[in-house]
C-alpha cells in the first residue's frame, strides 16, 4: 500500500469515529395477540385489540410495534364483499374455467385493480389501486365465512394504520408504531411472505447509505426495508391458521416518524421485473 493512499485514509477513519451508526437490537420478542371471536364491520379495533391483550394478560409497552394482519382491519372498515352479488365477465368466467378458480373472485381482482401485470398459467398478477403488484388484488376468500364472501384490502391502509396508532395512544397514552400486513409472492421465490402495506409512527425505510461499515468501506446501496422485515418476522406468529392476526415486537430501535408504505413501492421505470 503507497504512503498516499494510507495517508487518505486517515480523516475518513477519524471521521467514521463521529459518524452516528444505527441502533442495533440486542434481542427481539414478537408476542402474539389471539383473538377469540371474529371482527365485524362497525368494530372497534382499538378496543378488541387491547381486549384480547387483557385476556391474555399482555400489555403495550413504550418502544413496541404493533403488527396488525390487514385482514382484521377489512373487516372491521367492511371491505367485505358477498361474492353472491359478483356478476363476472365472459372473460372473466372462460379464464377462471379454464384454470378451475372462481370467477367472482377473478371478477374481483380485476375490478379492484388498475392494471394486470402478468396472467398465465392460472396465475394473476395486479398492481393494485395502492400501486402494491400481488396475486387476485389482495382479495382473498380465506379466514371470512368458508367461500361465501371475499375480503379486499383496506382503501386506504396508511390511513387506517393512522387511525388505530391514534386510537391507541388516546387509550393508552403510548405512541406505539403501527404496521398493517398482507402476505405476497415474491419474483424468483416460492412461498409467501408477509409485507407491509399500511404504516404509521415510523419510518419504513432505514437509509444506511453514506455509513462505513467496520472495514471502513461507505455504504451506497443500504437502504432497508424495516417495515417489510418486521411485518415478515411478524408473519411467522400472526399465521393463517392459528387466530393470531395481531402480535407486538419488542426490541427493535425504529425511528419514529411519518413513514408511508409508498416509499417502500419501487418506481415502474426502476422495475426490472414488470
Amino acid at each position: 500500500m503507497s504512503q498516499h493512499r494510507r495517508i487518505s485514509e486517515r480523516p475518513a477513519t477519524k471521521r467514521r469515529k463521529k459518524e452516528k451508526q444505527p441502533a442495533l437490537a440486542a434481542s427481539l420478542r414478537i408476542i402474539g395477540t389471539p383473538f377469540t371471536h371474529d371482527i365485524r364491520p362497525g368494530d372497534s379495533l382499538a378496543d378488541k385489540l387491547l381486549e384480547s391483550l387483557r385476556q391474555h394478560n399482555l400489555k403495550l409497552e413504550a418502544g413496541d410495534i404493533l403488527v396488525v394482519k390487514h385482514k382484521i382491519v377489512s373487516k372491521a372498515e367492511g371491505r367485505i364483499v358477498d361474492l353472491a352479488t359478483i356478476e363476472p365477465t365472459t372473460d372473466s368466467i372462460a379464464w377462471a374455467r379454464k384454470y378451475k378458480l372462481d370467477a367472482r373472485v377473478i371478477e374481483l381482482a380485476v375490478r379492484e385493480s388498475r392494471a394486470t401485470i402478468r396472467r398465465k398459467n392460472g396465475v394473476l398478477i395486479t398492481e393494485t389501486h395502492h400501486g402494491f403488484i400481488c396475486a387476485n388484488s389482495g382479495v382473498d376468500v380465506s379466514n371470512v365465512d368458508g367461500g361465501r364472501h371475499a375480503v379486499l384490502l383496506p382503501l386506504d391502509p396508511d390511513r387506517s394504520a393512522r387511525t388505530l396508532h391514534r386510537e391507541i395512544k388516546k387509550r393508552t397514552k403510548l405512541t406505539i408504531p403501527v404496521l398493517i400486513t398482507d402476505s405476497f409472492g415474491r419474483p424468483w421465490r416460492e412461498g409467501l411472505v408477509d409485507f407491509c402495506i399500511g404504516i404509521a409512527g415510523m419510518k419504513a425505510l432505514r437509509d444506511d447509505r453514506q455509513h462505513r461499515d467496520p472495514h471502513g468501506y461507505t455504504l451506497h446501496a443500504s437502504l432497508e426495508a424495516v417495515a417489510d422485515e418486521l411485518a415478515a418476522a411478524a408473519g411467522m406468529v400472526c399465521g393463517k391458521l392459528n387466530r393470531t392476526p395481531a402480535c407486538i415486537i419488542r426490541g427493535f430501535s425504529f425511528e419514529p416518524g411519518s413513514g408511508r408504505t409508498r416509499d417502500l413501492l419501487r418506481p415502474a421505470a426502476n422495475d426490472l421485473f414488470r
